[in-house]
């Protein structure tokens, strides 16, 4: 076969028209960044060529975030720890040059989102050589915007979580949401942001979900509600004498906090107990590797501290520390949040007064009788919800020593009047002591805060000679717990005004008591007497904060965990103990102790019929 001669200007042409046809390289998305990507001076302290090995535990979240294979990837992170340039903008460079797809970027508000395209995204395209020719910034023609870039293959739209109308809309392939912990947990009336982004996602096979944050508290953290349903993988790096790989973590920080400064920062290994300084510890980082505690699950989720980043160094996080650490033994624990949240990167847990359930689940007891015999009066508390009554009947001894006697729900339609009639059945009856002696309620203090305060209001009205009152809570801890009662209402009824903070102190406090005797709390351990383990749940279902406002102390109750919503046995056991301060029966006081209503209520006694 004859060979073809072609001209060495005809030759080019065609290596050339053949090299526009060659696929490109097939690249992670990591290594894309080391090769095409450029910092800019405006957002980085050392501009230039990216390069991923200054920090390596970067590198397999963005691999991950390339993988076709992987649909979502949750990077719960640390201040200072590249997440906007290594895993926002490298994976926004990396969709716009090598696998062009429609992209959103979610920020927390619509100004953030226009910061963010002003200071980080266009300083990128700029500078990075790949980019720079894909967005047409110049032409009126081309339809970009602050908040959003055509490029061939597909765009690029930059939205606020506050704003619901733009979260909805045309599909996406990839989204990327930042910082998820700063969003609020509604976009206007239309529910979560992230999930609504998400639905725009349903259209393509391969989508992609990013989901990035520091995170905030533990009970209202989107990206630890992420994380723990993730592989939840941690950086490990081997130990610089025993090669044993390990998580960085707080407890092996060792330094002497009086004066740190003199020996410096060392970390402890968890495996042979060898102290290192933190050159020798992250000269490992290069062969560190990612840990997963779930490797089984498909969403990817990763955690990092600046203990282990190397962007940061021990010195800084020891100092943030210390001063954390003073504030917090004042009190003021708002600088101890900033350190756990931005250099742990884990949620924030408000440090609380409380009890365990489980200790009041163990110390439960047998009664000889219905009612033990230390028990002279016996009060009850009443919690209303829609579809039952929640009650608990109280026994009272010398010192106020309390005896829970039954917890009881009573089922029904509130709206009709069998269940409260079953209701007053449960209230009218007697309880035995072991020689026969009957005692029965001497108090009720029963809700009006539900759905039928004028229905509770006048049930307790027909039964006042039975020293049945309606109460209602009233929040804040500089609240009296009794107030008189009065007949502002539609009913015309006899209505307490409870201090339900200032009840629930005083009801803690009880809790705590570990020695038999005053004011210490005994529980039955009989099956039908009701005190479950659901019952404890409740009990200590919340939790006394403390929190700085402004400089200011601010104490309040709060749900130890938002799952665990129900909480009627700690509300009924305070009613009940309101119940006995109503009534305020002679004998049970210990002589000096001060007494848990600031503002005495009027007396009330037994009414007596006239006759006919």
């Amino acid at each position: 076969m004859a060979m073809i001669h072609l001209e060495p200007q005809t030759a080019e042409m065609f290596s050339r028209a053949l090299g526009a046809l060659k696929p490109p390289p097939n690249l992670t998305l990591s290594q894309w960044a080391d090769n095409y990507r450029r910092l800019s001076a405006e957002a980085s302290a050392a501009q230039g060529r990216w390069n991923t090995d200054n920090a390596p535990f970067q590198r397999e979240i963005m691999n991950a975030i390339g993988d076709v294979h992987i649909r979502k990837v949750v990077a719960m992170m640390c201040a200072q720890s590249g997440k906007t340039d290594g895993l926002i903008l490298n994976t926004i460079g990396y969709y716009m040059s090598y696998y062009p797809a429609p992209i959103m970027i979610v920020q927390p508000t619509v100004n953030l989102g226009e910061s963010f395209s002003k200071d980080r995204l266009a300083t990128m395209i700029r500078d990075t050589p790949v980019l720079r020719g894909l967005v047409d910034n110049k032409s009126r023609y081309s339809g970009n915007t602050i908040m959003k870039k055509n490029f061939a293959g597909g765009q690029l739209t930059i939205v606020g979580a506050n704003a619901p109308t733009d979260l909805r809309g045309r599909p996406i392939k990839v989204l990327l949401a930042d910082e998820v912990d700063a969003y609020k947990a509604s976009a206007g009336k239309e529910g979560d942001p992230v999930m609504l982004a998400e639905q725009r996602q349903t259209t393509y096979w391969d989508y992609k979900t990013v989901l990035v944050s520091t995170p905030t508290t533990k009970n209202n953290s989107r990206i630890l509600d992420e994380f723990n349903a993730s592989t939840q993988e941690e950086w490990t790096v081997p130990c610089p004498n025993c090669g044993f790989y390990q998580p960085f973590v707080w407890d092996n920080m060792v330094f002497d906090k009086d004066n740190w400064t003199a020996g410096g920062a060392q970390y402890r290994c968890a495996e042979c107990g060898c102290l290192d300084n933190e050159y020798r510890w992250k000269k490992n980082s290069l062969q560190g590797k990612w840990h997963a505690e779930h490797p089984e699950r498909p969403v990817r989720g990763f955690h990092m501290n600046k203990i282990g980043s190397t962007l940061c160094g021990w010195d800084k996080i020891v100092e943030d520390f210390i001063a954390a650490d003073m504030d917090a033994k004042r009190g003021d624990y708002e600088k101890m949040q900033v350190f756990v949240n931005t250099d742990l990167g884990l949620p924030w847990e408000e440090p609380g007064e409380t009890v365990e359930a489980n200790n009041l689940l163990d110390r439960r007891e047998f009664y000889e009788a219905e009612v033990p015999d230390g028990v002279v009066y016996l009060t009850a508390g009443v919690d209303t919800q829609d579809n039952r009554f929640e009650a608990e009947v109280v026994g009272w001894g010398i010192g106020k020593e309390s005896w829970g006697i039954r917890y009881q729900r009573i089922y029904g339609d509130l709206k009709r009047g069998q269940v409260w009639a079953d209701l007053d059945d449960f209230l009218s009856k007697t309880w035995k002591k072991k020689d026969g002696t009957e005692l029965s309620l001497r108090c009720v203090c029963m809700d009006s805060g539900g759905h039928f305060p004028d229905q509770v209001i006048r049930f307790c009205k027909e039964r006042e000679e039975r020293h049945i009152w309606p109460i209602k809570g009233r929040g804040g801890m500089d609240v009296p717990y009794l107030r008189n009662p009065t007949k502002n209402n539609r009913v015309g009824g006899e209505l307490f005004t409870l201090g339900v903070d200032t009840g629930k102190n005083h009801v803690l406090a009880r809790l705590k008591v570990l020695i038999k005797g005053p004011n210490y709390c005994h529980f039955p351990a009989a099956e039908d007497a009701g005190y479950d383990e659901n019952y404890f749940k409740m009990l200590t279902a919340e939790h006394k904060v403390t929190r700085w406002k402004s400089g200011r102390k601010v104490e309040r109750w709060e749900l130890k965990d938002p799952a665990q919503k129900r909480n009627e046995a700690f509300d009924v056991r305070n009613y009940a103990t309101a119940a006995l301060e109503i009534s305020n029966p002679p004998g049970l006081e210990i002589p000096g102790e001060e007494a848990p209503r600031q503002t005495a209520p009027r007396q009330y006694r037994r009414r007596r019929s006239g006759g006919i």
